[in-house]
């Protein structure tokens, strides 16, 4: 089953096998979705060379939510709860653990910080091609 389609206006990174978006329900401020574009349902059924993709932009994206909403972490979620790849990035603010999740998410209807991060990815994501040596 596909993952449902983001708003245009939430996606900050995209390329032919992953995209990137603005939750729809975000824990904290700057909540991203990292998505795997072709269904499948778990990571190990990824090549080493998807998986390999698909962490290169977690990471990038970890990055640029860090160097963007000025926080010293950005926590990493995959809990396979829809049946399709993805990978949840959680800023961290003032809270620790899972005091982080005791929030009630309300649904976003806009995403004012999507065009910041999308020009941070866009200065981060070349620094990362070097150093993993990929070029997709």
């Amino acid at each position: 089953m596909p993952f449902p389609k983001p708003p245009k206006a939430s996606i900050i990174y995209q390329d032919s096998q992953v995209y990137a978006c603005l939750a729809m329900y975000p824990i904290t401020r700057g909540h991203t979705v990292v998505v795997w574009k072709r269904p499948v349902r778990d990571l190990h059924l990824l090549s080493c060379e998807e998986y390999e993709h698909l962490m290169h932009v977690v990471d990038a994206v970890r990055d640029a939510l860090q160097q963007e909403l000025h926080v010293e972490k950005v926590y990493l979620i995959y809990m396979d709860e829809a049946r399709h790849v993805h990978w949840h990035l959680v800023p961290r603010y003032n809270e620790q653990g899972f005091n982080v999740f005791a929030h009630a998410p309300k649904r976003a209807r806009t995403f004012p910080l999507a065009p910041a991060i999308r020009t941070r990815l866009r200065r981060v994501i070349p620094r990362h091609k070097e150093f993993y040596g990929g070029t997709r």
